[in-house]
C-alpha cells in the first residue's frame, strides 16, 4: 500500500492534468518549504523525537495541528502538512499548510510527563512558530489542555502575551466557542446541503459512522437530531448495528461507563456487534468514515453500500478505492473539504485572538456554514462543468487558489 505522502502526489498529477501548471508550481506542491526536526528530552531522562513540516505559506502562515502518537514520523507529517495548504485554500481561508508531531505513546506517560513533552516541543519549535509565521492546533492524542501549555511556553519563552500562535485552546484562554463540535458541524451542513439539493429527507436516509471520537460522536448526535437514522456506530474496538436506529447519546453513556463498545454486556446492547470493516460495508445511504487513514481501499470499494461517502477523517480513501467508488456513482465529499470545519474555526479563534474580540457560538455557526457552503457550490459547479469527482474538483480550485499566490508573490 502506497504513503500518504504518495497518495498525495498521485492526486497532485492528477490534478495537474486538468489545469496548465509550471514546473515550478508542480515542484512547489510537492516539496514542503521546512522540515523541522529536533530530539527533545525530559526531566524523567526520556527522549523523543519531535517534528514540524511547514509546507506552502503563499497564501499566509502555516497553518495544521500537533499530533502525539507512537507512529508520528516524517513521511506522514509531510502528506498531512501539504492536505493542510490544500484544504486551507479549498475553504477560502487566507493559511497555509503545516503539521507537527512527536514520537510518543500518550497512554503511557503520566500527565506530568506529557505537559513537559507539550513545552519541549514548543522549546525546539519556538523561533518557527508565532501567529503570523505558524499556527499549531490539536490533532491525534493533542487537546486544548495541551494547547494551553504550548501557548503558555512560547509566551515564556518570547515575554509577550500571544494568544493567536496557537488555537483549539481552551475557553478561557482565548478558544472560540463552537471548535469542539466544529470538524462535524461542517460535514453535516455539506450533506444537509446535498440532501436538499436531491430533494431528500433527513428520515429517508439511513448513516453508518466508523468512528466514535470527537468528530464521529458529534457527527452522529447533529444527525440524529436533524432525523437521519443512524443505523451503525463503530469505535476502536467494535461496531454496534441495528437497522430500526441507534441513539448516539445512549451510546456515549454505554461507552464512558464500559469502556468500549466490544465490553457492553450483551444484555445492554442496543444493537448487533459487528467489526469496523462491517461497518464500511453495511446497508447505509451515508457512511461517514471518522476513524484512521485508509480504511476504504482497493479490497473492500467495491463493497460499499453507501451512495454518499462524507469524509471526516483525514485520507480514509486510498486513489485506488477512490477510483472503485467512482466507477460505481458513488459521491464523495473529500475530507479536505468534509472536515474542515475544524481548521475553518480555528482561523475564526486565531481571528479573534488577533482582534481581541470574541463571538458567541451562534456568530461562529453561521460564519461556519457560510464558509463551507461557499466552497461546496464552487467545488459541485465545477465537477459538474469538467465532468471530474468532487475530490478532483477540490484539489484543482485549490491548487490554483496557492499557483495564484505564488505568481503574484513573484515565487511561480
Amino acid at each position: 500500500m502506497t504513503s500518504p505522502f504518495e497518495n498525495y502526489l498521485q492526486i497532485i498529477d492528477e490534478a495537474a492534468k486538468i489545469i496548465d501548471l509550471s514546473p515550478k508550481v508542480i515542484t512547489a506542491l510537492q516539496t514542503p518549504n521546512n522540515i523541522l526536526e529536533s530530539d527533545i528530552t525530559i526531566s524523567s531522562g526520556k527522549t523523543f523525537k519531535a517534528y514540524r513540516v511547514q509546507f506552502n505559506n503563499a497564501r499566509g502562515p502555516y497553518k495544521g495541528g500537533i499530533r502525539f502518537h507512537p507512529e508520528a514520523d516524517i513521511e506522514e507529517v509531510k502528506a498531512l502538512s501539504a492536505l493542510m495548504a490544500i484544504k486551507c485554500a479549498v475553504v477560502n481561508i487566507p493559511l497555509g499548510g503545516g503539521k507537527g508531531g512527536v514520537q510518543c505513546n500518550p497512554k503511557e506517560l503520566t500527565e506530568q510527563e506529557i505537559e513537559e513533552i507539550s513545552r519541549a516541543w514548543v522549546q525546539a519549535m519556538a523561533d518557527h512558530i508565532g501567529d503570523n509565521k505558524d499556527i499549531p492546533a490539536p490533532d491525534v492524542y493533542t487537546n486544548p489542555k495541551i494547547m494551553g501549555y504550548m501557548m503558555d511556553e512560547f509566551e515564556k519563552i518570547h515575554k509577550r502575551n500571544e494568544p493567536g500562535v496557537i488555537t483549539g485552546k481552551p475557553l478561557e484562554l482565548g478558544g472560540s466557542k463552537g471548535r469542539d463540535t466544529a470538524t462535524a458541524q461542517g460535514g453535516v451542513f455539506l450533506l444537509e446541503d446535498y440532501r436538499e439539493r436531491e430533494g431528500k429527507m433527513p428520515s429517508d436516509l439511513k448513516v453508518s459512522i466508523q468512528g466514535f471520537g470527537n468528530a464521529g460522536f458529534h457527527a452522529a448526535r447533529i444527525l440524529y437530531n436533524l432525523g437521519y437514522t443512524i443505523v451503525c456506530v463503530s469505535d476502536s474496538s467494535a461496531g454496534i448495528s441495528n437497522e430500526a436506529g441507534l441513539d448516539p447519546m445512549a451510546l456515549f453513556e454505554l461507552k464512558k461507563q464500559y469502556g468500549s463498545f466490544a465490553s457492553i454486556p450483551a444484555e445492554n446492547l442496543p444493537g448487533t456487534i459487528i467489526t469496523n470493516e462491517q461497518v464500511l460495508e453495511s446497508v447505509c445511504d451515508v457512511l461517514i468514515p471518522a476513524a484512521l487513514d485508509r480504511q476504504i481501499h482497493a479490497d473492500n470499494a467495491s463493497k460499499i453500500k453507501a451512495t454518499i461517502i462524507v469524509e471526516l477523517a483525514n485520507g480514509p480513501t486510498t486513489p485506488e478505492a477512490d477510483a472503485i467508488l467512482e466507477s460505481n456513482g458513488v459521491v464523495v465529499i473529500p475530507d479536505v473539504l468534509a472536515n474542515a470545519g475544524g481548521v475553518t474555526v480555528s482561523y475564526f479563534e486565531w481571528v479573534q485572538n488577533i482582534q481581541n474580540y470574541y463571538w458567541e457560538t451562534e456568530e461562529v455557526r453561521e460564519k461556519l456554514q457560510r464558509q463551507m457552503l461557499m466552497a461546496f457550490n464552487d467545488i459541485l459547479e465545477f465537477s459538474k462543468e469538467h465532468s471530474v469527482s468532487l475530490r478532483k474538483s477540490a484539489f484543482v480550485l485549490a491548487i490554483k487558489k496557492i499557483a495564484k499566490a505564488m505568481e503574484l508573490r513573484g515565487r511561480a
